[in-house]
């Protein structure tokens, strides 16, 4: 089993390359992330991603477990699990509130807090589809850009077809959007990296293997057990944002 703060990095770092969350050292993040740093510098690591962290307390609350790193709760929140059932809707609207009520407009806050009614708990598909603003931004007809950000910024899967260095070509449904609603396309062909000089975030890939991809990179191998667990929480967080009135009001949250 793959220790807690080890997994988070997988996860975390395709995001922290691209400047968009957590500490500025991308490439110090990928060296605790392939070669198993020390636990105190990777949970230290973990605390300054601000979106992440604060759902990873949740989930630890909620289920009785000490370390907001324990493997089991950085599972739940990237790929998903049990333990998010375990998430109350009261413990779920208080970490809403605590984040985001004295940092989004008046009119906007109910906005973001109806999708606790409807089912959201702390898993990344949550954060992705019902508090960054892109699904709005959909809504009022800028679909190119937001639509991508959508589709690369959760957690996706797919199969490898063939690994060609450091790269790989990965068979996956993109998002779609049809003017009213996401949902999934055709399989396509898309080409990420797993590794870098052949160090990569997950151990070397084979075709025929099921994959999570977070932005541009491979961060682990999925079983089917893992790979039906986020496929269920991404549909959860997918169907709200589609039920919705006003999902992810079109501001900047943060």
């Amino acid at each position: 089993m793959t220790p807690g703060p080890l997994l988070f990095a997988r996860f975390a770092f395709p995001p922290n390359r691209l400047g968009y969350c957590g500490p500025a050292d991308h490439q110090g993040l990928f060296e605790m992330a392939t070669e198993a740093a020390p636990a105190a510098e990777l949970a230290a690591m973990a605390r300054a991603f601000e979106g992440a962290y604060p759902y990873l307390q949740v989930i630890a609350a909620a289920n009785g477990l000490g370390d907001p790193l324990d493997t089991r709760v950085v599972e739940a929140y990237w790929v998903g699990s049990p333990l998010l059932d375990r998430v109350d809707m009261g413990a779920m609207g208080a970490a809403l509130d605590e984040r985001f009520r004295a940092r989004v407009a008046a009119r906007t806050w109910p906005l973001l807090a109806e999708a606790v009614p409807l089912g959201a708990v702390p898993h990344h598909s949550f954060h992705v589809f019902g508090v960054y603003p892109w699904v709005g931004l959909l809504r009022e007809g800028n679909v190119e850009h937001p639509l991508r950000v959508l589709d690369q910024c959760r957690i996706r899967w797919g199969v490898v077809q063939r690994v060609e260095g450091d790269r790989a070509v990965v068979e996956s449904r993109p998002l779609t959007w049809d003017g009213h609603a996401l949902g999934y396309g055709l399989p396509r062909l898309e080409t990420v990296t797993w590794a870098r000089a052949g160090v990569g975030l997950s151990d070397p890939l084979r075709p025929g293997d099921t994959v999570a991809m977070h932005w541009d990179w491979v961060c682990d191998r999925l079983s089917e057990r893992r790979l039906a667990r986020l496929r269920r929480w991404t549909k959860r967080h997918l169907d709200i944002a589609n039920g919705t009135a006003h999902p992810a009001p079109a501001t900047v949250l943060g």
